[in-house]
């Protein structure tokens, strides 16, 4: 049987990040702020949001009002701050509130998108967000957290713990509480680009990183 070797077809092109954003072609973005070395992939959506540096979005995911940190490593289909609907007034329905929709008004209900966008969530620097994971407003990720693959996020999640299932509960600590103090304490985050790169080889080992780093 004769097969055929095929190295690699339709890839696509090796992308090098810079100081303005990189967006994909289909990305939809509004009112969004963005930091050096940033990049949001295919089809995903964002609005009244930031990303800042180094930080980035895969595909097909949808942000509203949230506030991002630096490094953040955010997968595919995550939903930050989703709507939801006023399951105590008479009706779930959104003719209440979108009512130009439906010619019933020639506003929509400013308070209640005013009162969501009020509903920020904040993530922390350095956190890595799974594929599927929902997040709530209002939550707060706190730097170096790891929030695990379609986990639905209700709750504050402390810095550099793991959390997972749903609703999200803490599985587990990144670090003994000592070393995860240490380590959020060297800020490395906010080096600049010069200095990261310099000092990379010491990222592939913690003990040398605290050695020299730690305050």
């Amino acid at each position: 049987m004769n097969y055929f070797h095929i190295a690699a077809h339709n890839l696509p092109s090796p992308v090098r990040l810079g100081l303005a954003p990189t967006l994909a072609h289909d990305a939809v973005v509004k009112d969004c702020r963005f930091g050096r070395y940033t990049q949001v992939g295919e089809r995903s959506r964002m609005q009244d949001c930031l990303l800042d540096d180094y930080s980035y979005i895969e595909k097909n995911c949808d942000l509203m009002s949230a506030d991002i940190g630096k490094f953040a490593n955010i997968a595919a289909s995550v939903r930050i701050n989703p709507g939801f609907h006023p399951v105590e007034w008479p009706t779930l329905h959104h003719f209440t509130y979108r009512k130009t929709y439906y010619g019933m008004a020639e506003t929509d209900d400013t308070d209640f998108f005013a009162w969501r966008k009020r509903q920020r969530v904040t993530i922390g620097h350095d956190t890595w967000i799974g594929h599927g994971v929902v997040i709530m407003p209002g939550v707060v990720i706190g730097n170096g957290a790891v929030v695990g693959s379609n986990a639905v996020v209700t709750k504050d999640v402390a810095p550099y713990s793991i959390v997972g299932g749903v609703a999200a509960k803490v599985l587990r600590q990144r670090f003994p509480k000592a070393i995860a103090q240490a380590l959020q304490a060297t800020a490395w985050w906010d080096w600049d680009h010069a200095t990261l790169t310099e000092r990379l080889p010491d990222f592939r080992d913690l003990r040398t990183f605290l050695a020299k780093y730690a305050p």
